[in-house]
């Protein structure tokens, strides 16, 4: 629910500001923040910690830094005050993600059917979050949409100490594995090589989602883009209703390629708003990104959780997040600052093909997806 407050109106926050010109590295700099920190975690949860009490104390931990960077707004202290106070936050948020689905995947009877339900509270959490923040707090440019992520932020870290004990199942063998770096072995199996790496690269266009997909909506004349945005998580509770029946029925080759193609297709859409000026391409592009994150993301959890050995799944999920929350986004905060000042100009021509560019590179990561990772057949 935290970020759902402050995320989709973070470039109209800075804009508001006077910071238009910080939007990409305040997009850049908290990924480095992060680059490692969902491995060290992952790597604790393994070997040393309760992952719950992890998650708890770094929920709290966010709570503070969330006040730091946007009270440094509030006050005017400048940009580098809210810079260090986001790198601050990425560092402690970093493992959170794969955390939670550890516990759960640990926890849950039937981990393929049911994790998708558990992943659909934080998703109906983010809607409500981006509707208190267009139609009770008025804060789609404010930097009290940050204030409301950090009292979610302190509710969430009291429940996560509430969740089902979760005790390391690993051994710290060396300081490679006590700091995750042991997790990079997983490189050395080919399908985790592909699905990691493809990972990455789908991650750099992405950044541009919560980047410019809200500056293109009020480009576009809509009045509440931050609750317009949450139509992506609308879809996302479609999708995780349908996804459990989904991993049962086909191949988990075959749904991340449905993630991938979907992916190429709703950045199509929004290029093709930019191209016809119609708002109405671009909101249906938002609502089928939230179909295919939930297709592609969950199930790569899943497919960690079934084909990692129990010790190193903490890791494999911190792995997964290192890709998709670090480096992809590192990578696509800066690229996608420069190829939107490189194509859009300030009449607002150019949309089209800043969003063409982006589908296009997904579709290298299809067709990378589709040649090289192979999976485990079922015998007949």
């Amino acid at each position: 629910m935290g970020p759902g407050f402050w995320l989709p109106a973070l470039t109209n926050i800075l804009r508001a500001e006077g910071l238009s010109a910080w939007v990409a590295w305040a997009f850049a700099v908290p990924p480095i923040c992060a680059l490692f920190s969902p491995l060290i975690g992952g790597a604790l949860a393994d070997e040393r910690f309760a992952a719950q009490k992890l998650l708890g104390w770094c929920s709290l931990a966010s709570a503070a830094t969330m006040i730091w960077a946007f009270g440094s707004l509030d006050l005017g202290l400048g940009p580098w005050w809210f810079i260090t106070g986001m790198a601050a936050y990425s560092l402690v948020t970093g493992p959170t993600w794969g955390l939670l689905a550890t516990i759960s995947l640990t926890h849950l009877g039937d981990g393929e059917r049911q994790y998708p339900l558990v992943r659909m509270a934080s998703t109906l959490g983010w809607i409500m979050a981006g509707f208190i923040t267009s139609y009770v707090i008025n804060a789609d440019s404010s930097p009290v949409s940050g204030y409301a992520s950090a009292a979610a932020r302190v509710f969430a870290g009291g429940l996560a100490f509430l969740m089902p004990n979760t005790p390391p199942l690993g051994v710290v063998k060396n300081w490679k594995t006590a700091l995750g770096i042991g997790g990079f072995a997983l490189f050395k199996n080919r399908d985790h090589a592909v699905l990691l790496g493809v990972t990455g690269l789908f991650s750099v266009p992405l950044a541009a989602f919560y980047m410019y997909a809200p500056e293109l909506l009020k480009a576009l004349g809509d009045i509440t883009p931050t609750a317009t945005m949450t139509i992506a998580q609308w879809s996302e509770v479609a999708a995780m209703f349908m996804l459990g029946g989904m991993m049962i029925r086909f191949r988990l080759k075959t749904l991340l390629m449905w993630g991938l193609g979907l992916s190429m297709l709703r950045f199509s859409m929004s290029g093709y708003a930019g191209h016809t000026w119609e708002v109405n391409w671009h909101v249906a592009g938002i609502a089928l990104h939230g179909v295919c994150f939930t297709i592609y993301f969950v199930t790569a959890q899943v497919y960690l959780d079934r084909r990692v050995e129990p010790g190193m799944r903490g890791q494999a999920q911190g792995l997964l997040g290192l890709m998709m929350a670090g480096i992809g986004p590192l990578v696509g905060a800066l690229f996608c600052g420069w190829l939107r000042n490189f194509l859009v100009n300030d009449k607002g021509q150019g949309w089209e093909m800043f969003w063409w560019v982006l589908a296009g590179i997904i579709g290298v990561c299809w067709a990378i997806f589709g040649m090289f990772y192979k999976g485990l057949r079922t015998a007949k």
